[in-house]
Formats: structure tokens, sequence, C-alpha cells
């Protein structure tokens, strides 16, 4: 039986803009009842080059880059500092689709953060105050007490703290990959040049 996923990716029929052509891709498996179509892997190494990767969220991305939220301390944030470099893979499974990006990372401002900190729901705000990531904790109950201590003193309104906030993948490399049959699958490579980006088509 043919798979339902296997479609064609041809090079006159994407955005010349890899960034473009990727929130066309997030915005079909939206409709497509993807769900949670903004889960990403972030992959990060330190100093030494030792690689991690985790699940996180992707906030957006446009000219300026992919966007996703952490703490600073956590082993994520504390690689970032060491190697400012990643990166991230968007896999969507039931469109047989997944996006490579690759590039160097910054913070985002102060103002950036806070910005979107204030969005979240309060809880969530809470939460992300009361959490020195990636540290040991004696159990989950001296988490709980702090998430109920800062709504008890700062209500819905906690403040965004000091060791929390956003960084941006600035995208050097974007790749775009499309399930076909007998597993000859379509790889299309954008890299960053002065004059824009240039399109290569890889061997699966």
């Amino acid at each position: 039986m043919s798979d339902p996923r296997a479609r064609p990716l041809c090079e006159g029929n994407v955005d010349s803009d890899p960034i473009r052509q990727f929130n066309v891709w997030l915005e079909e498996a939206r409709e497509a009842g993807v769900p949670l179509p903004e889960a990403m892997t972030l992959a990060t190494a330190d100093a030494s080059g030792r690689p991690s990767a985790r699940m996180l969220l992707l906030k957006g991305a446009d000219e300026s880059g992919f966007t996703f939220f952490t703490g600073y301390g956590s082993r994520k944030g504390k690689e970032l500092d060491e190697n400012p470099r990643a990166a991230l893979v968007v896999y969507w499974h039931a469109l047989g689709r997944q996006a490579r990006v690759e590039g160097r990372v910054r913070r985002l401002s102060a103002e950036e953060s806070d910005a979107y900190f204030e969005s979240r729901p309060p809880r969530s705000r809470a939460a992300a105050a009361a959490s020195r990531q990636s540290e040991p904790i004696a159990g989950r109950e001296e988490l709980e007490a702090e998430v109920e201590r800062l709504l008890d003193e700062h209500g819905n309104e906690v403040p965004r703290p000091a060791h929390w906030g956003g960084y941006v993948l600035e995208p050097e490399a974007i790749e775009l990959w499309q399930h076909r049959e007998d597993r000859l699958h379509d790889r299309l490579r954008y890299t960053r040049r002065e004059d824009g980006w240039r399109m290569d088509r890889l061997s699966p």
C-alpha cells in the first residue's frame, strides 16, 4: 500500500526563503491536527563538544530566527554560554516531514523576554520562577510550596525571574525533508549567503 505521507518536494514548489517555507509547513501541520506541531528537539554542546538534546517548544520563527525560552542556568543555558551554537529539529510524522536548523544562538533582550513571560498563565509564570532548572532538589514538595508562595505574594503578576528568558537561533542552514517511497526521501538544504539563501538538493 502506498504511504499517504509520500509526496514530492520540488525546488520550484517551495519558497526561496526557508523561514517562510518553514512557517507554511508549520501552519499545514496545525491544520492537519498534528499534536503539538511546535514541539522540537534542541541540541547543544558544551565547550568540549559533548552534546546533549531535549524536547521543548518553538515559540516563533521569523526573519530574526527561531525563538525558545528556558532557564539560563539549565544545562542547555550553560552550554549555550560556553558554546553559542545549536541545532534544532521539528518532526511532523503525520505529514512525513521534518525541518533541521543550525546556527548561532543569542539571548533575547530583557524587554522581549518580559513581554513573552507576561503572556503566560499565572501558574506557568510561578513555575518558571520557582524552578532552578536542572539543579538537584530534595523533592517535588519544595517546588510546589515555592509556587504557592509566589502566587500568594504576587497574585497573577509573578515577575520574570532573572534566571529565565528567551533565546533566538539565527539560522545559517535549514534543511527541509519530505518522506518518499523506497526511502528515496527529498532533502532540500538552504545555506545562508551574503546575498540571500542558496538551495541544494541532498541525496537521501
